[in-house]
């Protein structure tokens, strides 16, 4: 399918899905598997159609925004700092949940205190190297298990699966977390991502079926 069809899907479905007057639900689930999910072993690839290929010495990440110290990180420059390692859950939003999946990388904690966000921000933007956008509370982001992963099961992140570097958001539907991900932006005002301005949820919560808005 071309990228366009399968925004356009993609789309249709969160209009469908509106129109019918489905909400999210009012009190969450306490269940490891969130509502409507179907668990799996696999890790099916979705993206925009466009894997892009970005070396080591290519790759930077750009932090800014409402920051006191702003970086841009290059491959070297990121890996030199704190590694991580964290097993958690992935579940998407397209109804399949993968338990158990081990990330490696930089805790989001540690970007957070390396350019020292000022008291204001309230919500980071994320950007990708294949044009993607996704927009976070901050407050989401802060828990010990988001990171930036350029590792998956002890091997490097593929580049079907968002590699060389990834976001990883186990607590929100997985388009939360930024494939290719070149950028992250701290800001005061909520600013909507690529999904999210396409009828999305902007919290994404699985727990309670958050997946449109």
């Amino acid at each position: 399918m071309s990228r366009e069809r399968y925004i356009a899907a993609k789309q249709k479905w969160a209009e469908k899905q509106k129109a019918r007057g489905v909400m999210a639900r009012a009190v969450a689930s306490h269940d490891r598997l969130p509502p409507g999910q179907k668990l799996t072993t696999g890790f099916p690839v979705l993206d925009l159609g466009v894997q892009p290929e970005i070396t080591h010495e290519k790759w930077t990440l750009k932090i800014d925004g409402l920051v006191a110290k702003p970086a841009t990180l290059s491959w070297d420059e990121f890996h030199a700092l704190p590694q991580v390692e964290d097993v958690s859950d992935f579940h998407c939003v397209t109804t399949w949940s993968r338990y158990d999946c081990r990330w490696g990388g930089v805790a989001f904690t540690t970007l957070y205190e390396l350019v020292q966000p000022a008291p204001e921000a309230k919500f980071v933007y994320f950007t990708s190297y294949d044009g993607y956008s996704t927009n976070v509370a901050l407050a989401a982001c802060l828990d010990d298990d988001v990171l930036v992963a350029t590792s998956f099961d002890g091997q490097p992140v593929s580049r079907e699966h968002g590699g060389p570097a990834r976001v990883i958001i186990p607590k929100l539907y997985a388009w939360k977390g930024a494939k290719f991900v070149s950028g992250l932006t701290f800001l005061a005002e909520d600013k909507l991502g690529f999904w999210e301005v396409r009828g999305y949820s902007n919290t994404a919560d699985p727990w309670t079926e958050d997946r449109y808005a």
